[in-house]
């Protein structure tokens, strides 16, 4: 009986750790923010005066083996022209990398600082277990992520066999 009690304690903490905030991988890899950007959409709409352009439509972003998709994203360009500042994405995001996904209301990329942050309704799935927040960033240069806002989390234990 206290091998069960202890059992289910060392269980409970790493519930409780994540109730408060967590730091989870993302990716299998490091992502290489110097890879080139490739955005395809149904629309785009650019506007000189402030720098920006605006897509529409099924829009898909990809670099390197991520991949950001979402109804609607504004690129934001440097002063430096041709350079892309950072992206925002909304509308409801779906970003991929590796065997990771992860879902948002809101997606902020920032290309020279390498994050993502994720907003509303955070759903990050790794492989069978997932987890939810209202807040993920993503540190791309390392391949880690950290959740905040009312982190629960579901994780798959492995199947063992029982033999009679």
């Amino acid at each position: 009986m206290l091998r069960m009690l202890t059992l289910a304690l060392a269980l409970m903490v790493p519930f409780s750790v994540l109730a408060q905030g967590a730091q989870v991988a993302f990716g299998g890899m490091k992502q290489d923010t110097s890879a080139p950007v490739e955005v395809t959409a149904d629309q785009l709409s650019v506007n000189q005066a402030d720098g920006t352009a605006l897509y529409t439509g099924n829009v898909v972003i990809g670099q390197g083996e991520m991949r950001l998709a979402a109804p609607q994203v504004l690129v934001v360009y440097a002063e430096a022209a041709g350079r892309i500042d950072r992206l925002e994405a909304t509308g409801g995001v779906t970003l991929v990398n590796g065997t990771d996904a992860a879902e948002a209301e809101r997606a902020d990329y920032s290309i020279d600082a390498g994050t993502i942050v994720m907003t509303g309704n955070v759903l990050l799935t790794q492989g069978d277990n997932a987890l939810t927040s209202e807040l993920m960033t993503v540190n791309l240069d390392d391949g880690t992520a950290q959740m905040s806002g009312r982190v629960k989390s579901v994780l798959q234990q492995p199947q063992t066999s029982v033999n009679p």
